[in-house]
């Protein structure tokens, strides 16, 4: 994560905004935001490149410095950003489930955005978490 270098406002938009994942192969991974209400206008493939996320199709990537939101979404799914960065076989319709990327010994009740200050979109929407600065 430290290696993109992004932006904190950037960062927060990767963890709270509604992303799915499909692996697409040779490190390419759909990444569809559903906080949009037209989600297909807003999909686009980032590409993975020795484990780092390298590049994006979205014109944030094409006209700003630095990595997009797609970008540091993938990165800080590690399940995503482990199934894009290994040899995988891919689905006959371009994706995989992340289900068979999970290890045993993971708690179903944790998430990747435990080690986070700011919850992702499913454990806010979910009452898991609360926004940093929420009364309790």
């Amino acid at each position: 994560m430290d290696v993109l270098d992004a932006d904190v406002a950037v960062e927060k938009r990767a963890q709270w905004e509604a992303f799915s994942f499909a692996l697409l192969g040779d490190g390419d991974v759909e990444v569809v935001n559903g906080s949009h209400e037209d989600a297909d206008d807003h999909t686009y493939t980032v590409h993975v490149e020795g484990g780092i996320p390298s590049d994006c199709t979205c014109p944030a990537f094409e006209y700003q410095s630095g990595p997009c939101k797609h970008m540091i979404a993938v990165a800080i799914r590690e399940p995503v950003l482990e199934a894009a960065s290994r040899e995988r076989s891919v689905r006959a319709d371009g994706g995989v489930t992340l289900d068979s990327f999970a290890t045993e010994d993971t708690n179903e009740n944790e998430c990747w955005c435990d080690d986070h200050d700011f919850p992702c979109f499913d454990c806010y929407r979910d009452g898991q978490r609360d926004l940093p600065g929420d009364s309790e």
